[in-house]
């Protein structure tokens, strides 16, 4: 069974950074391609990135890129997403997800508030 526990998430600052943890069980991580989605208040799901399953292949959603920045570690069975520069329009719920480009299955996600 599929499971993703997200972690991280807090109120930031605009301009300010955050690192989002997501731990992953129940499937050989280190075979599995995952991303990052989020979900903005009153908005349906956008992806925000993906990474191969060795940690290749990283890319990103242009609201996102120069930014943001996909990495794993697999001997951790855990994926990160740093983020810098954050803007108010970077509030959602992230969470992560075991797919390269698409939203699921995800986990329950991570709140991100950016605002002054």
């Amino acid at each position: 069974q599929v499971q993703l526990v997200e972690s991280g998430g807090g109120l930031v600052q605009p301009g300010g950074s955050l690192r989002l943890s997501c731990a992953a069980s129940g499937f050989t991580f280190s075979s599995a391609a995952m991303s990052w989605v989020r979900q903005a208040p009153g908005k349906g799901l956008e992806w925000v990135s993906g990474i191969g399953s060795r940690g290749g292949s990283p890319i990103y959603a242009d609201s996102v890129k120069g930014r943001f920045a996909i990495s794993r570690d697999n001997a951790k069975n855990t994926l990160y997403l740093q983020m810098n520069s954050l803007k108010p329009e970077d509030t959602a719920v992230y969470h992560c997800a075991k797919t390269y480009r698409g939203t699921s299955p995800r986990g329950q996600g991570t709140q991100v508030t950016v605002s002054s």
